[in-house]
Parts: structure tokens; sequence; C-alpha cells
């Protein structure tokens, strides 16, 4: 069976009444503290509880602080999972996920976390708001899993030009997984329309 693993906090609330049309789904969310400060659960707390659950998958909303060490952790022992986090472009989202896990402590360091964010994270998808205030995917970036001098190699997958989301040249890593599925990874990709 299926357990998916929803973790937010309440600022997020539409993100934590997420749809998920399977029959074992766990919602959990963070708490502020009370006006003595006492009863606070941070992000980083259901995130360790939702992985001891053993989850076929985890979503993570709104990932801002040590928390994205516990979910790299968890992405790079082969657990499917996705999250959100703010970034002005899809490879400011790759940088945020590597400096993000510094704040767990000083134990870890850049030469853990770099190779994990690229051998872990597959995809980056760069939402923004355009001039008429809604959302649109502006990017989509693959990462192939290398990192060389602590940066991590990215390939655009679709980029934004002249206002519309376009094909660009890279290409997802692992098509083995897409095939998997039952999913045909040239036709998602839309390959042949864009030549």
């Amino acid at each position: 069976m299926t357990r998916v693993n929803s973790v937010t906090s309440p600022v997020q609330l539409p993100f934590f009444r997420l749809r998920v049309p399977l029959p074992d789904v766990v919602s959990m969310q963070t708490c502020q503290p009370n006006l003595e400060g006492a009863g606070e659960i941070p992000l980083r707390r259901p995130v360790i509880e939702a992985l001891r659950m053993r989850p076929s998958r985890i979503v993570v909303g709104e990932v801002r602080q040590e928390e994205c060490l516990d979910l790299l952790i968890a992405l790079n022992s082969g657990l499917p999972g996705m999250c959100t986090l703010h970034a002005n472009s899809a490879r400011e989202a790759v940088v945020k996920m590597c400096t993000l896990p510094l704040l767990a402590g000083e134990n870890i360091g850049t030469a853990f976390v770099v190779p994990t964010v690229a051998s872990s994270v597959d995809l980056v998808v760069h939402v923004g708001t355009d001039p008429s205030g809604q959302r649109r995917v502006r990017e989509i970036v693959a990462l192939p899993g290398r990192a060389e001098a602590g940066v991590i190699e990215t390939a655009d997958i679709f980029t934004t030009r002249e206002g519309r989301l376009v094909r660009a040249d890279g290409y997802p890593p692992h098509p083995d997984r897409f095939a998997l599925l039952g999913f045909d990874l040239p036709a998602l990709l839309g390959e042949g329309r864009f030549a």
C-alpha cells in the first residue's frame, strides 16, 4: 500500500489540504509556541516523525531551515518526495537546498551536502508570478547528478522565452524510472513538437 506523508506549517494551509487520491495519506503540521513560549513544534520534528512512519512518499511544504537536511537524507536513501521552497530561479533553489542543511549544525558541511543534493534531487520546477498576478511555471531544470568544485550541474528542460514556456535541450535524469511507471518520456517532453 502506498503511504504519503505531507508535512507543512499552518501558514501553508492550502498545501496542508493536499488532496491525494490514495487511501493512506498522513498529514502533519507544525505549531507555533503558546503565549508562555512552550509547545512549539518546528518543521524538522514532523519531518523526522513522518520518516519514522515508513512512507512511500514524502511531501514537505516550504522548507526554510535545517529540516532540509532530514529531507535530503530521506531522498538520498531512495524515498521519493518533493518540497517547496522560495527562490528567484530554479538554480537559486538548488543553491538554497545546498545552504539550508548547513543550519543543522557545525558537523554538516558542503562536502556532504552538495553531492547529496546532486544525487537525490532530479527536477526543480520554478513557479513565478506574471504581471497579471497569476502563477506560471517559469522553468524546469534537471540535475543530472554531477557536482564539481561545489557547483551542481544543471540542464534546462523547459525555459521561458518571450513570455512562453518552451522546450530546451536538457533531459531529465533516470529515464528508466519514467519507463518503469509506463510514461513515454519523449512524448511527455513534446519531442518532435518543438523541432
